[in-house]
């Protein structure tokens, strides 16, 4: 398998879809269920090479999620993709400042998904 990849998101049914779009592009797939989850699962996934983050989840949202993996060293520059039904201009601005390297609308398509994802795991 190629890289690990995780999906955190509240939805069951757009953490299969992200799954099923990645682990059919090569990529090992890690589900989160919200930002609770993800820094739980993270910890325990230290080789994870990209995140993809839902915004509005319970427990712990996509922007919670974000600053608190960019207060620790050792996951400053852990990419991460944000898909999210939110467009906000100024949500967008947040999660770029907090470091997201790109923001995908949902619904989406899967192949723009995975072409970002190759593209942000590309070493």
């Amino acid at each position: 398998m190629g890289p690990k990849v995780m999906i955190v998101d509240d939805s069951l049914m757009v953490r299969q879809l992200v799954n099923r779009a990645l682990t059919g592009a090569g990529f090992s797939v890690v589900e989160a269920q919200d930002g609770v989850d993800a820094v739980t699962k993270l910890a325990e996934s230290p080789a994870t090479a990209l995140v993809v983050l839902d915004v509005n989840m319970p427990n712990m949202g996509g922007m919670e999620f974000l600053e608190n993996i960019r207060a620790k060293n050792e996951y400053a520059s852990l990419p991460v993709v944000m898909l999210t039904t939110e467009g906000q201009p100024q949500l967008m601005r947040r999660a770029k400042a907090l470091g997201a390297k790109g923001w995908i609308v949902k619904p989406f398509k899967p192949d723009q998904l995975v072409a970002a994802v190759h593209k942000l795991t590309a070493s």
